[in-house]
């Protein structure tokens, strides 16, 4: 085996590694994007290295100054990767010890790439875990602005897509503002679970050499640090927390993508898209395509799908590191990046769209979505519901069969059918009264609609106060 082909571990060996194994177990393709991660761990393991007098300070100042101008070239687009040098820790590693010499080759003392890429993904995680909650404030003050500029907007409540009661837009967009909060707070877990620190935990038994892993904590932020060092070198509970929290996120993202592409369509046409977020068809010039929310739609299989595999791939693993391990990234990264492109340009589209709100009306209008409220004024007279449901379900039978609807109905009509009814039925029945009766916390009144966009703009607050400048 030629120098030129040596691995880094390649002491005990013969022979060297088959190429067509080289490109197979290589991880450079894909986990070069953790060389910030990587570097800034090696920098804080290389000064905690030297205070403890496990190298000098020379070797140390010699190997923070080299990190650093690697990482100025990765940035640049100027370092060349290696697939030979297998991933993201021996190719920054090779490249240090090329250029200053023997110090490079200390850098590694005390540490295994067991820990070291377990690091990396801490710190990567931890750091895209609030870029994601950034992101998800943006989309939440996006509902909130859009439920705040149409507050007094009625719409068709749905269960079972049939139309059930009024409620205000503004009350629906909020909804999905409360699951994003959610969100929110499952990726704080993640983050409080990504916070711990492997460094030091070596292979998997630990070290020799005397560290301080609370000094090389506190110089990467950790709050916490593994108490058991093939836990260390082995958890992966934290992907796997990351990758279901983007699911779940996914999934709320689908629901909305899915009423949107619902709602701009010519059945309902109750909102429409900007030209910006839509295409057209290559054969049919009326259309006008919902491709944002299709996307986002069908990513969210891709995000689930990478769970599927990040727990089929652990679910057997024996203790401690496993070279399976490694199919942790491809999917994480993956995700990371279908889930901050999905609430960036999700924030944009509910920027973007316009409301019509006399569709909605309308659809109020020329319905029986007030029925429950017809109900509900015997019940207020002393008849039992159940006997009111029935009344009212009478009447909206009779109505269907002459093709009107309740409001076409006259007092004396409604006499009829109980002499309960008053003059003030037909009020009783609008839709601004329908909604303006659910007044019970968390209803759909327009004063509770202004509370929930008081509270919602105060957990933002809190939210940016969680996630700070980190």
């Amino acid at each position: 085996m030629t120098d030129k082909n040596k691995k880094l571990w390649g002491g005990r060996f013969e022979k060297s590694t088959d190429e067509m194994i080289n490109e197979f177990q290589a991880s450079i393709g894909f986990d070069k994007r953790l060389y910030r991660e990587d570097i800034e761990g090696s920098i804080a393991h290389a000064t905690m290295l030297a205070a403890q007098k496990i190298i000098s300070d020379d070797d140390r100042d010699k190997i923070i100054d080299g990190l650093k101008k690697i990482r100025a070239e990765i940035d640049e687009g100027k370092f060349k990767f290696s697939v030979d040098l297998e991933d993201i820790h021996m190719n920054v590693e090779k490249a240090l010890t090329d250029r200053i010499g023997e110090a490079g080759g200390r850098l590694h003392t005390a540490r295994s790439r067991n820990d070291q890429v377990a690091l990396d993904m801490h710190l990567h995680v931890r750091r895209q875990t609030r870029e994601v909650q950034r992101l998800i404030v943006g989309l939440q003050r996006a509902l909130v602005d859009c439920a705040s500029k149409h507050r007094d907007v009625i719409m068709p409540g749905y269960t079972h897509l049939q139309r059930a009661q009024p409620i205000l837009f503004a009350h629906h967009m909020l909804a999905y503002f409360s699951m994003l909060s959610r969100d929110f707070e499952r990726f704080d877990g993640v983050y409080q679970r990504a916070d711990i620190m492997p460094l030091g935990a070596g292979a998997l038994a630990g070290t020799t050499f005397p560290i301080d892993r609370q000094m090389t904590a506190q110089l990467l932020g950790f709050n916490r640090i593994y108490n058991n060092s093939l836990d260390a070198v082995s958890d992966r509970d934290y992907v796997m927390e990351f990758l279901s929290a983007a699911s779940i996120l996914m999934i709320h993202l689908s629901r909305l993508s899915e009423e949107i592409i619902l709602w701009c369509s010519r059945e309902f046409s109750f909102i429409e898209l900007d030209d910006a977020h839509c295409t057209g068809s290559s054969m049919m010039p009326q259309k006008k395509n919902p491709d944002v929310p299709e996307l986002v739609r069908g990513k969210s299989g891709r995000v689930i799908g990478h769970l599927m595999a990040m727990l089929t791939t652990v679910k057997s693993l024996p203790l401690a590191y496993n070279k399976d391990l490694q199919e942790d990234k491809e999917g994480l990264f993956d995700a990371i990046d279908t889930i901050k492109f999905s609430l960036a340009v999700f924030a944009q589209l509910i920027d973007g769209m316009k409301i019509r709100a006399e569709n909605m009306r309308r659809a109020v209008e020329e319905d029986f979505s007030n029925a429950t409220d017809l109900a509900d004024y015997l019940v207020k007279r002393g008849v039992p519901f159940r006997e009111t449901h029935a009344i009212a379900g009478r009447i909206v039978h009779d109505c269907i069969a002459r093709g009107i609807y309740l409001k076409d109905l006259t007092v004396d009509e409604y006499k009829k059918y109980s002499p309960l009814f008053d003059d003030d039925v037909l009020e009783a029945i609008k839709p601004e009264t329908c909604v303006g009766n659910r007044n019970s916390l968390g209803g759909t009144s327009n004063r509770q609609v202004e509370n929930q966009i008081d509270s919602a703009r105060s957990i933002i607050d809190d939210e940016l106060s969680t996630i700070g400048d980190e």
